[in-house]
């Protein structure tokens, strides 16, 4: 019993470690932003005064109060999804494909902000809508990502049977199917997007990081914009690439975080030295890596009715 509290103890400098590891993190993420945007950031509001100067001498029948009146009915017309170049009308955001596209945002938490419900009615069932869709999303992502897995596992077991070299294969299998994933979910959205929106490259890829990691800012929307007349099957092909991208990427950040709860696991290893067997033993039965590799014995994917 000594012993197990005395290393139980030990944890306590690891944890904290790795909370100033983090906050750390954060704030060197935080000047490298500030660092980056800041004097740009100051720059756009010197021009954007320079330019409401300048509104204000060409239409001198305009005022303050009657620019800020403007600026309303822009914002109010942009939040609807309207168009102010020309007479036309439009549908708007809440036409059905977008509505849709919409309600895939909501279960899986990206939430861009360009479309929220303005109507009571629309934003309580919003609630209950988000309340029961985001479980039944996490479940729904965490099955297609096991089939994903096991695929995976599967290919890897059959040519490791095939070249008899177990370590080689799978990692170049791993490799394989990241590249594919990458193709799959980034480059070819990304060429997509700058067909379809007329982004840049960085931008395009910068979207479709920002929305299958559920980030997403809203600065960049696709399918969102009310001057473009989008194709029919945009808005399916959207749902779908944002439904499968979110679990090849869920599966990818997961990978990522078994490579830091291992070398979490090799530092404190080297800071508190070997572990008792009986520690040792506890630690496997609860330690995620465990049962990840109790996971890794699933070489099928599940059969549902």
């Amino acid at each position: 019993m000594e012993v197990k509290e005395m290393l139980n103890l030990a944890r306590v400098p690891s944890i904290l470690m790795l909370g100033l590891i983090y906050v750390a993190y954060v704030l060197i993420g935080g000047v490298i932003f500030w660092k980056l945007e800041g004097d740009l950031g100051r720059k756009d509001l010197s021009q954007l005064l320079l330019n409401k100067q300048r509104l204000l001498m060409t239409y001198s029948c305009l005022n303050q109060e009657g620019l800020e009146e403007v600026a309303q009915v822009v914002q109010v017309a942009t939040k609807a999804g309207l168009s102010l170049k020309g007479n036309q009308t439009t549908d708007g955001f809440w036409k059905f494909t977008s509505s849709a596209v919409f309600a895939a945002t909501v279960v899986t938490t990206i939430g861009y902000g360009n479309m929220s419900p303005s109507t009571t009615v629309g934003q309580i069932f919003c609630v209950f809508f988000a309340l029961f869709g985001i479980p039944l999303n996490v479940v729904v992502l965490n099955r297609v990502g096991k089939y994903m897995l096991a695929l995976e596992r599967n290919v890897s077991d059959y040519l490791e049977g095939k070249s008899g070299r177990k370590g080689c294969t799978r990692f170049f299998v791993h490799l394989f199917c990241y590249i594919c994933g990458t193709v799959l979910f980034f480059i070819m959205p990304m060429l997509v997007f700058q067909q379809q929106e007329g982004w840049t490259y960085s931008q395009a890829i910068y979207y479709c990081f920002i929305t299958l990691s559920t980030i997403g800012f809203g600065d960049f929307v696709a399918d969102s914009n009310p001057d473009k007349d989008y194709p029919d099957w945009y808005s399916v092909l959207m749902a779908s690439w944002i439904f499968f991208g979110l679990a090849w990427l869920a599966l990818l950040i997961n990978h990522s975080i078994d490579i830091l709860e291992r070398l979490n696991a090799l530092l404190k290893k080297g800071c508190c030295g070997e572990k008792t067997e009986d520690e040792s033993e506890s630690t496997d039965n609860d330690n995620p890596d465990t049962q990840m590799e109790d996971d890794d014995e699933i070489k099928k994917p599940p059969i549902t009715q």
